[in-house]
């Protein structure tokens, strides 16, 4: 009989061992060993059974063990040790408390779809998630106060399993929050606090906000299944991207709107400082700006234009994504009939809150409402996730500053890193505080201190030819653990299994793959000659050996006949021990996968690959890259510690010939280079030029793809000017900046550069001019009803390709010289140095200048010549 209900009862820790809840509440233990080692002393086997995961194991471990355990003075030594340890972590002084905090906010609210903190926490899907969790336990080792924001999935991500086909099929347990390292935030009279946002027809989302403690971080998950709403809005928060364009939309004011006022409560119950940022990580949580526009035009009582400029001041906003496609847009009449009179922000004209997120550039389409274009409106500052995706986003989103080239596009890059203490193996860290102790080994992976990895040279050759066999070694039992569970899933009988006890080869190069299934990550590049890859896998002296895992989206048949490609190949008979397909990818296969593969591979379409950190996990066990050039590998590639995979880009060629090349060029890399290095032997039988490259790799790369130093940057690039900025922009100052900025938007139409002209003397003759002459610029513009002050009048000069377009530009500001002439125009003028050889020219355009404008395109205003006004387009010089 099937039961309506299920539960744990958990047994009642006797007083010595209450240190333990404590310890198992707070998602430090996910990255810390000792924490992890005392939980397995608990019930070993238990352990196992629970994956890990120190709640559940309290709610299963026997009240007999408990009582033993109690009066086990071993066990209660390591008890206290531990306790006090994460006493010290949560109450200690870090990175940023040593840092002058006049300069520093007080507080950060970090918002996003997706969090993965933990296999124990299933609330994640891929990258995004994964690079929350690691940016929240990063910013817990620093010590910057953070508070994390997101939704709880009752449902989480699917479970992927296979059939005996190969095809992919989802699963959806159901995830009961008691059973979950969470806590209900509490209002004083011990009822759970609630936050809710309005719906049409006076219906509202009300939603119970869940605590998870990452270190000294506090995550807060909001959670729609509460009895008071209606069955339509108890499923709003039921599983991480999926239903209709409603189903989503609402999931995304409920994490915007919803977590605006989560982080709110929070701060009131428990004393937090307030943020004084906001970093909304992918555009799915923009509509925060409009719950704080809400706050400020409410009790601020800011007008809406001054609450627009103080929101900004304050946000700053992430994009992950490379392709306009991945990015979620609603229908225009969708989101206004959730807005406005009858939904949320009463009071606030709809077509206000519209106009945030209309794609008004000419290649948008004028009907949709995009996530990502607002978040860019409501941030003053916004940022790719490596160098290229920065570069990419610029030209991407270059038309919401119409008239600027896409390098001046105000996004920047900070490239992503990884939580090293959460992706290290521990025979990796135990090696590494043999070297150089495991404080500073603990320092190193934290907080990035590159003279601490520079210690990684000095670790004999066989020390790490020895770990890298034992990471293997690992692996391979591991995988054959999960083939032979995935084969019993797809129906296989007992009679049919005994050749996965021959699966893999721990003396093998071994190859991972494992991501998401989009069809630009290409999953199935490596079967474009099938053969030819068969004859890598059984090569009789230098095999390779490769393990693939990964999910497609389960409304993405496209991908999921990838999966089953990949699938029936690594079914076959011939190859089956040396490839193999692991479904349910996660963090938890992902901690085994990384340190047992020798070489990482990644072969997206370039450059379609945002960041792509599953490969700087890989390194920071020793494992090699062997990928395009994309993401962080495009900017930290270096041939001493990894292989690059040529590509044949440009558009003229056809997708089937590109990758028909590029798959022959993986081949080619693995027969001719990676292979033959890999099974080079010394007289010792270590592979010499092999194991230098990985300590290269973890010297070089290491401090590099921290999560550490990332969030250090985020700090210091981001975080500390947005909130200079949020405290200048009193409601006084935000009002003045918001009426000067209306006043220019209004006078620009008559704003024009009438005539360029260069002093005789020094003027080239004949196109031409010599090195080191000067021009003598003078400049009449027309500004209407605005003032010099209200303008920079620039001069624009560089090196200029075959088109005139100027390259490698550098700006000079003119001076205004008296006033206006008759016709009300002013003259500007400047000297411009010819500085540099070769095809050199120069443009003059007008900006709006003001002391609060964080850049020359923040109001995507801009004036230039006319054709019939400018001089000349370029001038040669010898």
């Amino acid at each position: 009989m099937k039961a309506i209900r299920r539960f744990t009862v958990r047994p009642v820790l006797p007083e010595p061992l209450r240190p333990l809840s404590d310890l198992a509440r707070n998602l430090r233990w996910s990255w810390h060993p000792e924490t992890r080692d005392l939980f397995q002393a608990v019930a070993p086997e238990e352990w196992q059974r629970c994956g890990g995961d120190p709640v559940r194991l309290l709610g299963n471990v026997s009240a007999e063990r408990l009582t033993e355990l109690a009066e086990d003075r071993r066990f209660l030594r390591r008890l206290t040790a531990a306790a006090d340890d994460l006493h010290d972590y949560l109450a200690g002084r870090r990175w940023y408390q040593t840092a002058p905090q006049a300069e520093l906010p007080a507080a950060i609210a970090y918002f996003s779809p997706e969090f993965g903190i933990t296999a124990a926490l299933p609330q994640y899907s891929g990258g995004l998630g994964i690079l929350a969790g690691d940016h929240l336990k990063a910013a817990s080792d620093l010590g910057v106060p953070m508070i994390g924001v997101g939704l709880l999935y009752r449902h989480g991500y699917f479970r992927q399993s296979l059939s005996r086909e190969g095809w992919q099929q989802e699963h959806y347990p159901v995830l009961d929050p008691n059973e979950l390292p969470l806590e209900l935030l509490r209002e004083g009279d011990g009822t759970p606090a609630q936050v809710a946002i309005a719906l049409p027809a006076g219906r509202r989302l009300r939603s119970y906000v869940w605590q998870a403690r990452v270190g000294r971080v506090p995550l807060l998950l909001l959670d729609s299944d509460v009895e008071e709403n209606a069955p339509g809005e108890r499923d709003v928060t039921d599983r991480l991207y999926g239903g209709g364009s409603e189903h989503r939309l609402l999931q995304e004011m409920l994490l915007g709107i919803g977590g605006v006022r989560a982080v709110r409560t929070y701060c009131r119950l428990t004393g937090h400082p307030e943020p004084e940022v906001f970093h909304t990580n992918e555009g799915h949580a923009g509509f925060l700006g409009l719950e704080r526009i809400r706050e400020l035009t409410g009790a601020g009582g800011l007008e809406f234009d001054g609450a627009l400029e103080t929101v900004r001041a304050g946000t700053v906003f992430t994009t992950h994504t490379p392709v306009p496609a991945g990015i979620d847009r609603f229908d225009r009449e969708l989101v206004a009939r959730h807005f406005g009179d009858d939904g949320e922000l009463p009071g606030v004209d709809v077509e206000r809150v519209l106009a945030l997120g209309m794609e008004t550039y000419p290649q948008g389409e004028p009907n949709l409402f995009n996530m990502a274009v607002m978040g860019l409106r409501l941030a003053q500052r916004a940022n790719g996730v490596s160098t290229l995706h920065g570069q990419v986003s610029r030209e991407m989103f270059a038309g919401l500053w119409p008239g600027f080239d896409p390098e001046e596009v105000p996004i920047i890059s900070v490239t992503n890193g990884v939580h090293a203490p959460t992706w290290v193996a521990p025979e990796v860290f135990r090696l590494g505080a043999r070297q150089i102790g495991a404080g500073r080994t603990e320092d190193a992976l934290s907080v990035g201190d590159s003279r601490r990895w520079s210690a990684v040279a000095e670790i004999p050759d066989a020390a790490v030819w020895d770990l890298r066999r034992v990471l293997r070694e690992q692996l391979v039992e591991e995988v054959r653990r999960r083939l032979r569970d995935s084969w019993r899933q797809r129906g296989a009988g007992a009679a049919e299994l005994g050749w996965i006890d021959g699966a893999l080869d721990p003396d093998v190069l071994t190859i991972g793959f494992a991501r998401r299934v989009p069809s630009y990550k290409r999953l199935t590049l490596m079967l474009r000659d099938r053969d030819r890859l068969m004859d890598l896998l059984l090569h009789p002296e230098r095999p390779i050996q490769i393990v693939v895992a990964g999910k497609a989206h389960p409304a993405d048949d496209s991908g999921k006949r990838l999966v089953q490609d990949l699938v029936r190949f690594a079914d076959d008979p011939r190859v089956r021990h040396r490839i193999v397909f692991l479904p349910d990818y996660g963090m938890a296969m992902a901690q085994k996968l990384y340190p047992g593969c020798d070489v990482w591979l990644n072969n997206p379409l370039r450059p379609l690959e945002a960041c792509g950190t599953s490969g700087m996990k890989a390194a920071l066990n020793g494992c090699l890259n062997l990928s395009v050039l994309d993401g962080w590998w495009d900017e930290w590639y270096e041939p001493d510690f990894g292989w690059s995979i040529p590509t044949a880009d440009g558009s003229a060629i056809d997708e089937h010939r590109r990758d028909e090349l590029e798959a022959g060029a993986l081949y080619d890399l693995l027969e001719a280079r990676v292979a033959p290095r890999f099974y080079d032997r010394d007289a010792t039988g270590i592979p010499q030029r092999w194991v230098e490259m990985v300590r290269q790799t973890l010297v070089t790369l290491g401090p590099k793809v921290l999560a550490g130093r990332m969030v250090r940057e985020y700090v210091e690039r981001l975080y500390a000017p947005a909130a200079r900025a949020q405290r200048v922009l009193t409601p006084e100052v935000a009002g003045e900046l918001a009426r000067w900025k209306a006043r220019v938007r209004a006078a620009w139409p008559q704003v024009t550069v009438d005539h360029v002209e260069t002093g005789v003397p020094t003027a080239p003759a004949n196109g031409s001019a010599e090195l080191g002459a000067t021009l003598a610029l003078r400049v009449r513009v027309a500004l209407g009803d605005l003032l010099p002050d209200d303008v920079e009048v620039q001069v624009v000069s560089g090196r200029v390709d075959e088109s005139d377009r100027i390259t490698d530009a550098t700006t000079i500001a003119l001076k205004p010289t008296g006033g206006p002439d008759l016709e009300g125009r002013r003259l500007y003028e400047g000297p411009l140095a010819l500085d540099r050889t070769g095809s050199f020219g120069y443009t003059v355009r007008i900006l709006p200048a003001h002391p609060l404008l964080t850049h020359p395109a923040d109001l995507g205003l801009l004036a230039v010549p006319s054709e019939s006004t400018s001089e000349a387009a370029g001038v040669l010089m010898r």
